[in-house]
């Protein structure tokens, strides 16, 4: 009986183990077989649109006797490195300008419009690295807590001088929008430093709490 019984316990523990053997190898090959099959295809699709817009007389085969593959993606670079350096000078400054004002009396797209660019801002263009630090602090009311990012050590000034107290600037982001949110000035000592980067800090936010720094990004 004693011996039925433990083959019986072994036999459940194997299949617990292959079950949770199953599981890691879902969790791990997942991740990586989604984000290769995506950028695959989203490299393929910029490729293709953009290779349409080459004239046929200008295309690569017709001066060499193979297909170059990834020719529209290197036209899309160049393209974008073109743009860039267009609106950094006055001329192309002018017509963004103009773009914006133009944008800004469409009700809608208006809004579209201004929450992509400053996603694409918030990650691209460096303003993250206007924030130094991650802390905890805890708002709207004492017993809740929240993820901001101090965007200021020094306050000074008059702030302060009305206060007493070294004060920290704050910004409280929203999620899952981190370019809006809230500027508040708290004592120092009210808040809790965290060793997640910058960006974790983002990531954090923007996934609504679901995508969290690991104990090994918290070490490096």
């Amino acid at each position: 009986m004693k011996h039925t019984e433990n083959q019986t316990a072994q036999s459940n523990n194997f299949t617990k183990r292959l079950k949770n053997y199953f599981l890691t190898g879902v969790i791990v090959a997942a991740p990586v077989a989604i984000t290769v099959y995506m950028s695959y295809h989203l490299v393929i699709w910029i490729n293709e649109t953009t290779s349409r817009l080459i004239p046929q007389q200008w295309k690569i085969g017709n001066f060499v006797p193979y297909a170059v593959p990834g020719l529209g993606l290197v036209l899309l670079v160049l393209c974008l490195i073109f743009i860039g350096m267009l609106t950094t000078g006055y001329v192309g400054k002018f017509f963004l300008r103009i773009w914006n004002v133009i944008i800004r009396k469409m009700p809608v797209i208006s809004s579209v419009y201004s929450l992509i660019k400053q996603i694409f801002e918030t990650f691209l263009s460096q303003k993250s690295n206007s924030f130094s630090e991650v802390v905890l602090i805890e708002y709207p009311r004492k017993g809740l807590w929240t993820i901001a990012f101090v965007s200021r050590r020094e306050t000074g000034g008059e702030i302060d001088a009305k206060t007493g107290e070294k004060m920290l600037s704050i910004y409280v982001p929203t999620t899952p929008n981190p370019t809006s949110g809230f500027l508040i000035f708290l004592p120092e000592k009210d808040v809790i430093k965290l060793d997640m980067s910058v960006e974790d800090g983002i990531k954090y936010v923007l996934s609504c709490g679901i995508v969290t720094p690991t104990d090994e990004e918290l070490q490096d």
